[in-house]
């Protein structure tokens, strides 16, 4: 079936199923995106041909898909709450990423007999924290307006620091165009944020035309772009570009929201369904031994690192549960190094496929776990971040909002 009208009628039909079965079970979008595509990408007709089909230009809407939500989940950290809350997110992301690196690549080298490089990409793709949903969950449950959402999402971002300077160390390609792409990217986050205010407040307002986006989507394709020519991950400075204009995001909420509304309507049901299409059911019952055992340990691994720290850091036992457990996730920054290894004919095929599915599936059990049995209620998350200024520092200065030509900017 090679008709295009059909081909995205069968990928936005999915993607409207999977809205509905979430509005009716209560369960995150990207969960139930990942699983239908799962479902989509075991079915095929008659002749063999899967019915979920992928062309370039789904996976480029996928690609682009990780890269906003990526940059939103950048955007969403406040930088006051990221500077009050620093210790805490630097110590939970870093043994978060630590643990599972380690566990994972000595399992891998010593107990699965796996070449040393491949072993590692396993420790890798299976430290990460998915940006992508724990992202998508605090939107959907407002919780990433809290100081406790805001302190995971500094800690996933911590965490997949230590997996891209772990990926970049290891195995990066040294030359110019890597050079030129570090140099660019630092120039361009120094930048950002008075060019972005620029626009926003000089030119964007209330425009039709929405000229502050476009800039944005710009220097998003451009740095991938150069990303890429190095032989890098696009989406690896979308998070610095989020980070840095996070600030003029907190002043314009209206921007937010408008970007948010279209990655959510079109383009991470595309990276979702498209993740969970990876899924073999066959190569996962071959497997199933060691996909049980990866994911495991690499939930034990993050526990370990993360739920004492959790404790430590003022969480009751169910923040601290929930925190732990939507920190064992992985997904965007898990499925980049394991192709990064395929690609690169690190890993072959078959190992491809098992981090992958393991991957996928830390995607979606923990965060399941978590939004069914510990999720706090958005009081308690406030809560916590009281306690934490009053344990460790002095409370942030309250914030004051005033209307400025057609927004609330917020001073303290």
């Amino acid at each position: 079936m090679d008709n295009i009208w059909f081909i995205a009628a069968i990928w936005i039909g999915l993607a409207l199923v999977a809205s509905l079965i979430s509005i009716r079970v209560g369960i995150s979008v990207a969960l139930i995106e990942i699983l239908v595509g799962v479902a989509a990408g075991n079915i095929h007709f008659g002749d063999g041909q899967q019915i979920l089909r992928s062309t370039d230009w789904t996976n480029f809407l996928a690609m682009l898909g990780s890269g906003v939500l990526t940059f939103l989940a950048g955007a969403e950290i406040d930088p006051v709450s990221l500077r009050a809350n620093l210790r805490a997110s630097m110590a939970i992301g870093v043994a978060a990423f630590l643990l599972p690196f380690a566990g994972v690549w000595v399992f891998a080298q010593f107990v699965l007999g796996w070449p040393i490089h491949q072993a590692q990409i396993a420790g890798i793709a299976l430290s990460t924290t998915s940006v992508a949903v724990v992202y998508a969950v605090m939107i959907e449950t407002r919780q990433s307006e809290t100081p406790l959402g805001k302190m995971i999402l500094a800690a996933c971002f911590i965490n997949d620091l230590g997996t891209v300077l772990a990926l970049g160390l290891i195995f990066a390609n040294f030359n110019l165009w890597l050079l030129v792409f570090v140099i660019v990217t630092c120039v361009m986050l120094w930048l950002m944020p008075r060019w972005t205010e620029f626009i926003v407040v000089r030119i964007g307002a209330t425009r039709v035309s929405e000229p502050e986006i476009k800039f944005i989507f710009f220097v998003l394709f451009f740095l991938g772009g150069l990303a890429s020519t190095a032989k890098s991950e696009a989406v690896l400075p979308a998070y610095l570009i989020g980070l840095v204009v996070a600030g003029v995001f907190l002043r314009d909420k209206t921007l937010v929201h408008r970007m948010r509304s279209i990655a959510f309507a079109v383009f991470t049901p595309f990276y979702f369904i498209r993740a969970g299409s990876f899924v073999s059911l066959p190569a996962l019952w071959n497997a199933l031994g060691i996909i049980g055992a990866l994911l495991a340990l690499k939930m034990v691994t993050k526990f370990i690192g993360v739920l004492p720290l959790s404790r430590m850091f003022f969480m009751r036992r169910r923040e601290a549960n929930y925190t732990t457990l939507l920190m064992s996730t992985g997904l965007t920054f898990g499925t980049i190094s394991a192709l990064f290894g395929l690609q690169n004919k690190i890993i072959d095929q078959k190992q491809y496929s098992i981090l992958v599915t393991v991957v996928i599936l830390s995607a979606f059990v923990p965060t399941l776990i978590a939004q069914k049995f510990f999720e706090p209620s958005r009081r308690t998350m406030e809560a916590w971040g009281r306690l934490y200024q009053r344990k460790v520092g002095k409370p942030s200065a309250p914030r004051a909002c005033v209307a400025e030509a057609g927004q609330q900017r917020c001073v303290r």
